[in-house]
């Protein structure tokens, strides 16, 4: 498993544009042209968050507007508060994985796409995100990844961060794969990336570590570029 692997998992979600909801359903394509004019300013009525103008929006991220008000449409039906608490996002993204416990790696990927930490996504935040993970430069994708795991946000990874997102992962993609995972292969994967990320072998990996080994292994660059075909 690939550093950057497990980021694909957060693409997947139907409400996030890529399931029948999505940009480029049959549905969104049906519906498209019946709901512009409502969702041409991504307006909400009777709720506790206003979303950002769609012009702001769209210079914000590389989503068309067409793109925005698609995944307008699939957020507002989710969540139509305008906000995602963890509890909900816990819950919609263990669906995607019913054959293990998606619960510890749901926890810091909210923690990732919750900018403000705040408490709670909005809409801006979930598209600011998307947009770096699926048309963002390898560079932005690559802070975006570090981002997620320096779990405490001091701007370095430690073994014990990186420990706690892979078992996480593991934990979330089950007893089921194949090949079996061993117990003990979370933490070789982890003894793996420090032997290749910390230059200086001071425990920690800094952002430039990060940025400048990911960008010299072919895999993980590879990884990288999944991400422009998802949408």
């Amino acid at each position: 498993m690939e550093i950057t692997g497990d980021l694909r998992k957060a693409v997947c979600l139907e409400w996030w544009g890529t399931g029948p909801r999505g940009i480029g359903s049959r549905e969104t394509k049906r519906r498209g042209s019946e709901d512009d004019s409502s969702d041409s300013e991504l307006e909400l009525s009777a709720v506790r968050h206003q979303p950002e103008g769609l012009d702001q929006l769209q210079a914000q991220t590389k989503f068309t507007k067409k793109e925005l008000q698609s995944l307008y449409r699939g957020f507002k039906n989710e969540c139509p508060t305008g906000l995602v608490d963890e509890d909900t996002f816990k819950l919609i993204y263990s669906q995607f994985f019913p054959q293990g416990d998606a619960t510890t790696y749901a926890h810091f990927l909210f923690n990732a796409f919750d900018a403000d930490g705040n408490g709670a996504i909005r809409f801006e935040d979930f598209v600011v995100g998307l947009s770096i993970l699926l048309r963002g430069t390898v560079h932005e994708k690559l802070k975006w990844a570090f981002n997620l795991y320096d779990i405490n946000k001091d701007g370095y990874i430690t073994k014990e961060e990186m420990l706690a997102i892979m078992k996480s992962i593991y934990d979330m993609m089950g007893r089921h794969t194949y090949p079996i995972l061993r117990e003990d292969a979370p933490l070789e994967h982890v003894e793996r990336f420090f032997q290749k990320m910390d230059r200086n072998q001071d425990g920690v990996v800094t952002i430039d570590e990060f940025l400048e080994t990911c960008q010299k292994d072919e895999n993980i660059m590879s990884s990288m570029q999944l991400f422009e075909n998802v949408i």
